[in-house]
């Protein structure tokens, strides 16, 4: 009641608040910041009310815990710290466990609210870890602290991150194989390889000068890799069309949608004292997924992939008798580059060159592309570095 009567008064204070700030003539972005941080107090006392109506969580002196044994009513009372979007929120909670020992068999309270196993609530578990996939730990927590007034540190985030990531593996084996007629007729199977920057502890003491070696990097990466298996219905077209697509960005019309589209994501990893490469497990996840889909059915499994050697290794493993295509713009980053060495930067002479190379490329002459790149590289005067682009 105490809670219900306190939130009937911060909310008289709001409307006070907004015929006021008419009555200054304030900003409205100025009323809007205000009253948004207001009402977030509001949200916390009404939080707060929920909570104090739901008790202590006092089922009697004994109850029977989910392997049938007896737990005895603990006498001290257990406070619980519960995070959420609208502030700290505290629950004195009645425990059930065994007398000697002081351990905990059962929180009714818990049950009943349905809380996480941490302090974080899932709502704010589930921006924070939105937040968390674009920005940096720390940028994440500078936003949370811009939008909610909580400061959450770039531990506490990372911890955060660890723990949801756990239930990942029992997410994935939960999927149940999409329905047949939701599929299209081709299976397509596609992964990407990237450098993950390791941060390491500082080093104490002057920086030593290091010079690198022949293909040593600047700095240490952890590879990690994405892929995708998904179906989808066959989009036929010319190869102006494409170009027209890529290169004058006219969108196509009628493009097919991807179906039941499922994305994994691996990093390497130790198991049983045993290094597993990330792309080995993830093209583990894809043969898996792509047998499941394709059994008792007889698709076309097509592999779509960049340019890197270690991947298409995996494809003649994993996935043999697969059509194996290359993704587009992979090729067009390197047609650019070598238009580059021939023509200046942003003029017409690369945009047309590109454009005829891909024109040739897309009508299957390839060995005409080459041939020209090499009479080009033999009779042309390049500097060393534009050779080695062309080559």
């Amino acid at each position: 009641e105490q809670a219900a009567l306190k939130a009937k008064q911060q909310f008289d204070a709001r409307q006070g608040f907004v015929l006021q700030a008419a009555r200054d003539g304030q900003r409205i972005d100025t009323v809007e910041r205000e009253l948004f941080r207001q009402l977030l107090g509001l949200g916390h006392t009404l939080l707060s009310a929920f909570v104090v109506q739901q008790g202590g969580g006092d089922l009697g002196p004994q109850v029977e815990t989910a392997g049938g044994q007896i737990a005895r009513r603990l006498p001290e009372r257990h406070d619980r710290r519960y995070l959420s979007i609208f502030g700290e929120l505290t629950s004195a909670r009645v425990v059930y466990g065994s007398r000697e020992g002081q351990k905990i068999e059962r929180v009714p309270l818990d049950e009943r609210l349905g809380l996480p196993e941490g302090e974080f609530s899932y709502v704010l578990e589930g921006w924070g870890q939105r937040l968390c996939l674009k920005e940096s730990f720390a940028e994440a927590g500078h936003s949370l602290e811009m939008l909610l007034g909580l400061r959450l540190g770039t531990r506490a985030l990372e911890g955060m991150d660890r723990d949801v990531a756990e239930y990942a593996p029992a997410f994935q084996a939960s999927l149940e194989v999409p329905p047949p007629d939701e599929e299209g007729p081709l299976l397509v199977v596609t992964a990407d390889g990237k450098g993950v920057p390791m941060r390491r502890p500082p080093q104490e003491g002057p920086k030593p000068h290091h010079r690198r070696t022949k293909g040593e990097k600047a700095n240490k990466k952890q590879m990690a890799c994405v892929g995708a298996v998904y179906s989808i219905e066959p989009f036929v077209r010319k190869a102006e069309d494409i170009i027209d697509e890529v290169l004058r960005e006219e969108k196509a019309g009628r493009r097919p949608e991807p179906q039941h589209k499922h994305v994994w994501a691996e990093m390497t990893r130790e198991v049983g004292g045993i290094e597993i490469p990330a792309k080995e497990g993830l093209f583990c996840h894809l043969y898996a997924e792509s047998i499941a889909r394709n059994l008792g059915h007889d698709r076309p499994v097509i592999c779509l992939l960049d340019g890197e050697r270690a991947l298409w290794d995996a494809q003649e493993v994993y996935f043999p008798e697969a059509v194996g295509i290359l993704d587009l713009f992979h090729v067009l980053e390197r047609l650019w580059a070598v238009a580059h060495c021939f023509h200046a930067e942003g003029g017409d002479g690369a945009r047309q060159y590109v454009e005829g190379r891909l024109r040739d490329l897309l009508r299957g002459r390839v060995g005409y592309v080459i041939a020209g790149l090499r009479r080009r590289l033999n009779g042309g005067r390049l500097s060393g570095l534009k050779r080695k682009v062309v080559k």
